[in-house]
């Protein structure tokens, strides 16, 4: 569906000139020769941003007119269209809520830039939004464990500060969780979180993301891009996986958290900006200066407040709650009346060691939603590394027939079954107990009690 735009302004020219630029870079547009009119517009039809003119000489102005949308409630980006003259007029706007503004006259690239970039801010604000609820309740579900509630009363200590934090931890342990709740606790929470994955983005493409570019500063740069940093100004950067960033690269982060200012690719003019850093890793960084592969001065500006994530297998009491939370959140997702874990389910979750962490627990609760069909998470819907402690299940799992492979099969089965028999009254039950009588692993046990059937 294409982007719809309203344009208001009193002169027709304009109207038709903006109409026609808009078609050609894919918008579908709407026309307005007063500010009433786009009211009324905007009480009917969907509207994804306002493109409207500062100064209309008979009724409301741009200004007037942002100030009655925000009164009821419409949400949609506004950018005002202004003379040279007027501009602090414009930048008044945006005080007022305004998203941009673009100078009379303005040709198709100009309006193009301007309004990809509003469209883009747009989409971060929304998924802002959506993970700000999201990261409400992960907080209370990741975190109760007795070393993640010492990590969120740390969190709770620093985050009001403009203090950079370094998080460490293995992949999948909630990093990025954690950067997004500080940053939701500072000051600084009203504005964007932008994040960075140093590992995702090629080194080749990285330095643009981050400052941005001119048009023709590079083959294939046809539009100004808006880079990450000027898009945080006033929120917070993570920079996720900061180990993976090539040193020509850490040298110029340097200078930006040093003087907090910067070049877009291809431009001579410095961009200023207000950030607070937040980096996190898997990478032990005091060994990669030893080999000179991170900068110790860098490594210095970010570490100065340092938070160890604990891997899942370090805090065993946030796998339920975080399985109850997956199973809901899935279910509710595909529509699915999927009820959480069974009680052995959870024995054989809590028995794994995920070495993929929570982002591992996610994709397997993901799954055992996807291929229920009782209602209930059961054994039979985990995969069998997590069941049975190897990666995939035994062609025949029932206990083999006396004879069917020849006597000496058929005597270890039954002496097998025999030993756990026997372990398992002898532990009460218990079977991590009864494990450790056999000398074996708990998962290796749970494999040999459905082999033989004795669940």
């Amino acid at each position: 569906m294409k982007k719809r735009i309203l344009v208001v302004d009193d002169e027709r020219t304009m109207l038709r000139l903006a109409e026609m630029m808009l078609e050609k870079i894919g918008y579908e547009s709407l026309q307005a020769d007063n500010a009433e009119e786009a009211l009324r517009i905007l009480g009917g039809k969907r509207v994804d941003l306002v493109l409207t003119d500062l100064k209309m000489p008979t009724g409301m102005s741009g200004i007037d007119l942002l100030v009655e949308m925000r009164r009821r409630e419409l949400k949609m980006p506004v950018v005002i269209m202004t003379a040279y003259g007027t501009i602090r007029s414009a930048v008044e706007a945006m005080k007022q809520g305004a998203s941009d503004y673009i100078l009379k006259p303005f040709d198709i690239d100009s309006i193009e830039v301007v309004i990809s970039r509003v469209f883009e801010l747009e989409k971060v604000r929304r998924e802002n939004v959506y993970l700000r609820e999201e990261l409400r309740e992960q907080r209370e579900i990741i975190g109760r464990s007795a070393k993640m509630q010492e990590i969120h009363a740390l969190i709770d200590r620093l985050a009001p500060t403009d203090a950079s934090v370094l998080l460490y931890g293995e992949t999948g342990t909630g990093k990025e969780l954690l950067a997004r709740s500080i940053h939701e606790k500072s000051t600084r929470r009203d504005r964007l979180f932008v994040a960075v994955n140093c590992a995702a983005i090629p080194t080749t493409l990285l330095e643009s993301e981050l400052f941005g570019h001119v048009r023709g500063s590079f083959t294939g740069a046809e539009v100004e891009r808006t880079g990450r940093f000027e898009k945080a100004d006033g929120g917070s950067i993570f920079f996720d996986e900061i180990g993976d960033m090539e040193p020509v690269l850490q040298a110029k982060i340097l200078r930006v958290l040093q003087e907090k200012e910067f070049e877009k690719l291809g431009s001579t003019e410095t961009i200023s900006v207000n950030v607070r850093v937040i980096a996190a890793t898997n990478k032990d960084l005091k060994r990669m200066i030893q080999e000179k592969t991170f900068r110790e001065d860098l490594y210095y500006r970010l570490n100065v407040v340092r938070i160890v994530v604990p891997p899942l297998r370090e805090r065993t009491e946030d796998i339920q709650p975080l399985a109850e939370y997956f199973a809901r959140k899935y279910s509710g997702e595909w529509g699915k009346e999927v009820a959480p874990p069974s009680e052995d389910a959870l024995r054989a979750l809590s028995a794994y060691a995920w070495p993929g962490n929570v982002r591992e627990m996610e994709n397997v609760i993901e799954r055992a939603v996807a291929l229920n069909a009782t209602g209930r998470i059961g054994l039979d819907d985990l995969a069998s590394e997590i069941v049975y402690g190897v990666s995939e299940m035994p062609t025949d799992v029932s206990a083999p027939a006396a004879g069917s492979r020849g006597d000496l099969d058929g005597a270890i089965s039954s002496l097998e079954r025999e030993m756990i028999g026997k372990a398992l009254k002898e532990a009460d039950g218990v079977k991590a107990r009864a494990a450790k009588l056999l000398g074996i692993s708990e998962r290796n046990l749970w494999y040999k009690l459905k082999k033989y059937g004795i669940m």
